[in-house]
């Protein structure tokens, strides 16, 4: 096997790590987007009856 190919296969492997770590990046994000979306829900739920009220006034 020449420097060549172990350059080439290295460089696969590093490729392919950092692929790995994008999405897992992006899964976490999806999922903290989630959650803090799930906290929002009632603070959200009460600004929006805060301005149908205040609209309706």
């Amino acid at each position: 096997m020449g420097i060549k190919d172990q350059f080439q296969e290295k460089s696969e492997r590093l490729r392919e790590q950092g692929r790995q770590r994008a999405d897992q990046a992006r899964e976490q994000g999806q999922e903290r987007r989630r959650r803090d979306d799930d906290l929002d829900q009632p603070a959200r739920r009460e600004a929006e009856d805060r301005l149908e009220r205040d609209f309706d006034a």
